[in-house]
């Protein structure tokens, strides 16, 4: 994972991921009740478990785990930050 360390994802921190965890099934295990993450923090727009939180909130963790022989970590980053715009697509429409 060299080329990981060369190029961290470019996380923005607006938590629009966690606000959506009810929309993957391998993140549906996070759900408070109402489509966010149990851990977020809406006000602060924090995860109250960063430091321990779950692998799978993890973008660098995903792709060794899973997706280093299907990609480069720089097509992997690419293939994320869609996934954020998407979702900022989703909460512009939603008019949040």
């Amino acid at each position: 994972m060299s080329d990981a360390k060369s190029l961290p994802f470019p996380c923005n921190g607006c938590g629009l991921c966690c606000e959506q965890v009810h929309r993957s099934p391998e993140t549906a295990f996070l759900d408070g009740g109402n489509g966010s993450c149990r851990h977020f923090d809406a006000a602060g727009r924090l995860c109250t478990i960063y430091a321990s939180r779950p692998d799978i909130c993890r973008v660098d963790r995903q792709y060794v785990l899973r997706f280093h022989t299907q990609c480069t970590w720089a097509e992997f980053v690419a293939i994320n930050i869609r996934a954020c715009r998407q979702l900022a697509q989703l909460h512009e429409a939603a008019g949040l």
